[in-house]
């Protein structure tokens, strides 16, 4: 059998040894990659995908977002959720992107403790990710067998739909204003790569371009490096260009301060230095927000752990039901937090890029 795959190989033109060579390459690859491995749930074939029918690419996504968001231990609930989740939406057939707006509907649906009855019941007060809110509006097209009726309906009341195919009705892109507005932002080392992504996945890129700006060229950093850091009285080299090597070592970690930073010191190319660095982790265990009142109804807490990515009212402002409040941001999950009734914003505690967990108090309205 092995002769016969040989010659298999030899007739193709491809080298078997060189095959060999590219195992040799993703074992190292795996490792590097372990820390996004979802074994921690799913070590061999997994019979529960005949129920909830989570495709396999985004098992491992789905995997990696609900640990992320503190939803790791509950990732059975999520699974059960995702079926239920998906009954909501209409049963639908579930590929890239719509099995993702599944996933964020059941990890939203965990989150805040709701089953699929009550989602319907309070459909029109509930603050559901960005992503469920814009299928529903038809901004992905029409899914076979049409929208879910009455729910989407109470989920967008007043809001705009997209009736038919969406690319129909979009404007044109121009590609050359585009590319103008890009090299007037970011500085003429604009390509055509960087151009197809600002079409395609303008807030990634804006974000991407927001990184580099401030942690420069990562890109220069081996995977290792750039996934775990260095480890204390390492040495390793960053090649920034041919002839522009920098040569450093990991030397030591401050003390946590209070603003949540430590101060790393390390040898760049032999001379002593030192750089103040955020310990996100840190920052995460001194988190210290109150909680919204589950019993109190004009306090409005975070459906989800995320980032605020912008505050859409201010104190002293009338709000009506269902009006947008904020915007929450977490592992590309986007949710737009709703004003559950009618009356004024009496106190504002969050800020745009503050960092929440679930049910910390975003704001207070009084009726």
């Amino acid at each position: 059998m092995s002769e016969c795959v040989r010659v298999r190989f030899t007739r193709s033109g491809i080298s078997l040894e060189k095959v060999f060579d590219y195992s040799e390459y993703w074992e190292v690859t795996r490792g590097l990659y372990a820390p996004f491995d979802c074994t921690a749930t799913m070590k061999s074939g997994n019979a529960d995908v005949y129920e909830n029918e989570i495709p396999g690419g985004q098992y491992t996504n789905l995997h990696f977002q609900a640990h992320s968001m503190g939803l790791g231990h509950k990732f059975k609930e999520v699974k059960k959720a995702y079926v239920e989740a998906n009954r909501l939406l209409g049963d639908l057939i579930k590929v890239t992107p719509s099995s993702k707006i599944v996933g964020d509907l059941a990890q939203f649906m965990v989150q805040n403790s709701l089953s699929r009855a009550e989602v319907e019941d309070r459909a029109d007060e509930l603050s559901f990710p960005l992503s469920v809110v814009e299928f529903l509006q038809g901004h992905i097209g029409i899914p076979h067998g049409g929208f879910p009726e009455p729910f989407r309906s109470k989920v967008l009341k007043s809001l705009p739909r997209v009736e038919g195919r969406p690319g129909a009705s979009l404007p044109p892109m121009d590609f050359q204003k585009l590319e103008a507005e890009l090299r007037t932002a970011h500085g003429t080392t604009v390509t055509a790569e960087d151009v197809m992504s600002a079409a395609m996945y303008p807030k990634v890129f804006q974000e991407f371009k927001e990184f580099t700006a401030n942690f420069g060229p990562v890109h220069c950093l081996n995977t290792r490096l750039f996934l775990e850091g260095p480890k204390i009285a390492e040495e390793f080299e960053v090649e920034l260009e041919r002839g522009k090597t920098l040569h450093i070592k990991a030397l030591a970690l401050g003390d946590l301060n209070k603003a949540g930073q430590r101060e790393v010191f390390f040898e760049l190319n032999g001379q002593l230095r030192s750089v103040l660095v955020k310990d996100t982790q840190a920052m995460k265990e001194m988190h210290f927000h109150p909680k919204a009142l589950k019993d109190v109804r004009g306090q409005v807490g975070a459906p989800m752990p995320g980032k605020v990515v912008e505050v859409k009212v201010k104190q002293g402002q009338q709000v009506e039901k269902g009006q947008p409040l904020c915007v929450l941001s977490a592992m590309k999950m986007e949710t737009v937090v709703n004003s559950p009734l009618t009356g004024t914003v009496a106190k504002v505690y969050v800020t745009a890029d503050s960092s929440l967990e679930g049910d910390d108090l975003i704001l207070e309205i009084s009726e």
